[in-house]
């Protein structure tokens, strides 16, 4: 693992997702998972998200595509918290979400819907 890719990652990740929320995700890691939460770090967040060839805004827009059309509701919910604190506006979020129900199927894009109002309701308290 390259320790400047990692650090990079782990800096990008808590910027985007919350500090609070990676560092929980590596405290309850152990010796099974703890792998996972190094590779998400650094080539999610240090190798992929780390690039300069698009905006925080675009990555999250495509991933709130992508991670809705998988039907991943957990990650869905964060990247969607994550998505608001790199400049994406709750309308750009539902138009994401209404591309997705034409695209990927209405079941999807009701649940991203669903999914989105609790995240919105979690960040507003």
């Amino acid at each position: 693992m390259s320790k400047e890719v990692f650090e990079r990652g782990l800096e990008i990740r808590k910027s985007v997702l919350g500090s609070d929320y990676v560092e929980k995700s590596f405290a309850r890691a152990d010796d099974f998972n703890r792998p996972m939460q190094d590779l998400v770090t650094e080539y999610c967040w240090g190798a992929i998200w780390g690039r300069e060839g698009l905006p925080k805004k675009t990555r999250s827009l495509i991933n709130l595509a992508m991670i809705s059309a998988l039907n991943r509701p957990h990650e869905l919910k964060i990247h969607v918290k994550g998505a608001l604190k790199n400049g994406v506006t709750k309308d750009e979020i539902r138009e994401v979400f209404l591309q997705v129900a034409i695209y990927c199927g209405v079941p999807a894009g009701v649940d991203s819907f669903r999914i989105a109002r609790e995240a919105f309701a979690e960040v507003e308290k």
